[in-house]
């Protein structure tokens, strides 16, 4: 038969086969484009659920990571073992907690949802508009990449969400981190923080494999660890703090800065050795306990014995090259990390014990003061100190927010101690930031504020005269700031945890339930003046009625500030302090010994 005779291809009939192969055509654009904008969506505006694939950008095989793969220019030794045995068992922590009763239990479990609510608004909007960035715009919407482009947001709540018993919203979020998120490369600039890498990424890895056992996290630290290990192939082996990631990929020789933090080389301890503990791999434990030896033999020889200048020469490996002592941004997690490494390894190194003994008392001499506030209230501040040739050091009444967590250091420390004076200094440092915060219009404490030292820490004696000389004459009385401050240096309040962190230590080793009314206020505070449409912001002004919202919300306001407030209105077996051990960003570590 012909062609043209085909009853297939009367006009009638071509029209429908042509109809037809253009729905046919039509159907397969359609899901073409679905999948392609599918997949689009799933890698920066929603979660994405499964497990990844090697290759995945974020799911390569273990073995082709860039850091397993590069020879070190300054091979490290056999490294040292982790120690296996102890002199001694380390007291309890915490309190032994009665039963509540229905009323208090009632109360509790109401702020508890308060704070979850929030968390979960912020989670839902970072979810919606910032996915698989490190930050939410909390005002304006959108997002930003500061800290290596690795989702700083999405890994730094991970372990939060557990703690709440968001268990669906972790599972997508694992499943994201394992399929998109990569340690060979940063998408946010060449040069990343070791120190904010550390205690973000790494120690939310961690902590969130610790609390749930899911491999794909065990996996994806490793990784993280492997990545700041190289960062010790310098010729000492000290750390890179601002470190060239691309430069260091390309496997060019490296050499430690000469200037740099104390808290840069002296908070990488605490996750590292989590991490050979997991692991079985000692390389990442021994790195730092190189640092801590050079720590305790430079201890009691620095110009405040017992202290470290806050500027340090990694390159010479020497530390104590500045004047400038404080607990404040720089130097405070080195000395936090002393008596959590304690308690994470069950105290089986006596190095940190003495480590925090001596750097306590030190700080007790040179750095805490009592402030001459209203009413005479019974607290404590830490400031910074200025070494002086051949005369005392001398003590600027400087208070960042940052050395709020000092009250909690010092009550955590005094408890592995059995030192009860300890943990008293702890509660008036604490109670030192409750009162800042108790003191400004919002109630909630600024980033830096210039206090009236009293001369005597037992008693001091409110003095008015004394507090309006200190704010000085060319202030105006419609310009006054807060009595018992004579400035506020800088009145942001960034969404910072260290507060609520002391308050919540403070109700876990005490089981007074006055933290908890304390937490409370700060909580409502906080909220009324952070919250926005979308999530809670920076504010430029805490003693202002018209605080501008700064359209920032960091990381650590998921991982630290919402879970502090959380876990102090949550049963106190909720991270038992004898199990677990936070680090700097609020990620809870097992300690050595406590049973999966």
């Amino acid at each position: 038969m012909r062609p043209r005779d085909s009853k297939w291809l009367a006009p009638q009939r071509r029209r429908f086969w042509a109809s037809l192969f253009a729905i046919a055509v039509c159907i397969v654009l359609i899901v073409t484009l679905s999948w392609h904008f599918t997949n689009n969506r799933d890698s920066h505006h929603g979660p994405s659920k499964g497990s990844g694939s090697p290759n995945t950008p974020g799911g390569q095989k273990s073995d082709d990571l860039i850091w397993r793969t590069l020879p070190w220019n300054n091979p490290l030794g056999t490294p040292r073992p982790l120690p296996t045995q102890g002199s001694k068992a380390l007291p309890a922590v915490q309190f032994k907690f009665s039963d509540e009763s229905n009323e208090d239990k009632k109360t509790r479990i109401n702020r508890r949802e308060a704070v979850k609510k929030a968390f979960e608004r912020c989670w839902t909007s970072y979810r919606d508009q910032a996915w698989l960035h490190d930050e939410l715009k909390p005002v304006s919407g959108g997002s930003k990449d500061t800290f290596g482009g690795w989702a700083a947001t999405l890994v730094d709540a991970l372990d939060t969400m557990w703690i709440m018993g968001m268990h669906d919203e972790f599972e997508e979020a694992v499943g994201a981190v394992d399929k998109n998120i990569s340690f060979a490369g940063s998408s946010s600039g060449n040069v990343i923080s070791l120190f904010e890498t550390n205690i973000r990424y790494l120690g939310g890895l961690l902590a969130a494999y610790d609390l749930s056992g899911d491999d794909r996290l065990k996996q994806k630290a490793t990784d993280a660890g492997d990545m700041i290990l190289k960062a010790f192939d310098t010729p000492n082996h000290m750390p890179i703090g601002r470190w060239n990631i691309k430069e260091a990929a390309e496997n060019r020789n490296q050499t430690a800065p000469s200037s740099t933090s104390l808290a840069d080389i002296g908070t990488l301890v605490l996750e590292l050795t989590r991490l050979s503990l997991i692991t079985g791999d000692a390389r990442y434990y021994d790195v730092t306990q190189h640092i801590t030896d050079i720590l305790d033999d430079l201890q009691m020889n620095t110009k405040l014995p017992g202290l470290w200048s806050n500027s340090v020469d990694p390159s010479e490996a020497k530390f104590d090259v500045g004047r400038s002592y404080t607990m404040g941004g720089g130097a405070d997690s080195t000395y936090e990390y002393f008596p959590k490494m304690m308690a994470l390894l069950d105290s089986l190194d006596p190095v940190y014990e003495r480590l925090y003994k001596r750097s306590m008392a030190a700080t007790q001499e040179h750095l805490i003061y009592r402030p001459m506030v209203p009413g005479e209230d019974d607290i404590l501040m830490t400031g910074d100190a200025t070494a002086q040739d051949g005369g005392p050091s001398t003590l600027t009444a400087i208070t960042e927010h940052l050395t709020c967590f000092a009250g909690g250091m010092y009550a955590l420390g005094g408890r592995l101690t059995s030192n009860d004076s300890d943990v008293d200094v702890g509660r008036r440092l604490a109670n030192g930031c409750v009162w800042a915060y108790n003191a400004t219009k919002s109630g909630v404490m600024s980033e830096r504020l210039l206090a009236v030292p009293c001369e005597d820490k037992t008693h001091c004696a409110w003095n008015e005269t004394a507090w309006r000389d200190a704010v000085g004459s060319d202030v105006s009385d419609d310009d006054l700031p807060p009595k018992g401050i004579a400035m506020l240096k800088s009145k942001e309040y960034i969404l910072r945890p260290e507060a609520i962190e002391s308050v919540f230590i403070m109700y876990r080793v005490t089981g007074d339930k006055a933290w908890q009314e304390k937490a409370w206020t700060m909580w409502q505070a906080v909220d009324s003046l952070t919250k926005t449409d979308l999530a809670n912001s920076a504010v430029d002004n805490v003693d202002s009625t018209k605080a501008k919202k700064l359209d920032s919300m960091e990381s650590f306001w998921l991982a630290e500030t919402l879970k502090y407030f959380y876990l102090v209105f949550s049963e106190p077996s909720l991270i038992n302090l004898d199990e677990w051990v936070l680090n700097t960003e609020a990620h809870p570590f097992k300690r050595r010994g406590v049973k999966s």
